[in-house]
């Protein structure tokens, strides 16, 4: 441990925000899987209804500093495609 205050406050602080992101980072995780899995089903109305649920939780993480734009405007892209294809 730390003897400094700061430090010792920024080991606090690290972990709280690591803790935050872990959560964030596991909703998101679950929502794509739901989209994946309506996809895999083949059931379009359920995949773009998990599809726009799950955009909202990437928009919130990327917003929050957990995900880059990049990354998730990637990973909306590639769920989207996957949707639309769905017969």
């Amino acid at each position: 441990m730390a003897n400094i205050k700061s430090a010792k406050k920024r080991i606090l602080v690290n972990q709280k925000r690591a803790d935050r992101n872990k959560s964030i980072r596991s909703k998101v995780k679950t929502s794509i899987k739901k989209v994946y899995a309506a996809i895999e089903a083949g059931d379009k109305a359920a995949a773009q209804e998990a599809l726009r649920l799950a955009t909202v939780e990437l928009d919130k993480a990327q917003t929050k500093g957990v995900y880059h734009k990049n990354m998730t405007s990637r990973k909306v892209s590639r769920m989207s495609k996957a949707v639309n294809a769905i017969q």
